[in-house]
């Protein structure tokens, strides 16, 4: 899928940011990707809200392959291909996929914060042990 595709695909959907990712493209609206066009279909963010209905289509998860062994990305799902012919239900799909994707990024911001505030924990605790071996070795 190229671009002009994309754009003219997301046209009921309203404006999208169309950006190069991987072997395909990131698709974002107001600042937060919800669907990848890649060389295996266009995929849209899911969470357990939205997945039910993945799954009643019969789509399935991203899956990639390593030397190792396949991957699966649970948090995209492959669009069903009767919604490319139906451009007023792909704007539903496609909205609910950037609310997936919203939730999803409220979810990780609390996780964030909770790193940054260990890392000064871990920088006075190496301190207090220099300063216990000081007052040892005046004894």
């Amino acid at each position: 899928m190229d671009r002009e595709f994309l754009i003219d695909l997301f046209a009921d959907f309203g404006p999208v940011t169309i950006r190069k990712m991987f072997s395909g493209y990131g698709i974002s609206a107001d600042g937060v990707n919800f669907a990848l066009s890649l060389r295996a279909g266009l995929f849209f963010r899911a969470d357990e809200t939205t997945i039910p209905d993945f799954e009643a289509e019969g789509s399935k998860p991203f899956q990639y392959s390593t030397r190792a062994k396949t991957v699966v990305v649970n948090s995209y799902w492959e669009l069903p291909a009767r919604l490319f012919d139906d451009s007023q239900e792909l704007a539903q799909w496609a909205r609910a996929a950037l609310t997936a994707a919203q939730r999803a990024k409220v979810k990780t911001r609390p996780k964030a914060k909770k790193a940054a505030a260990k890392k000064p924990l871990a920088k006075k605790r190496p301190a207090k042990k220099t300063a216990r071996k000081a007052g040892r070795r005046s004894s």
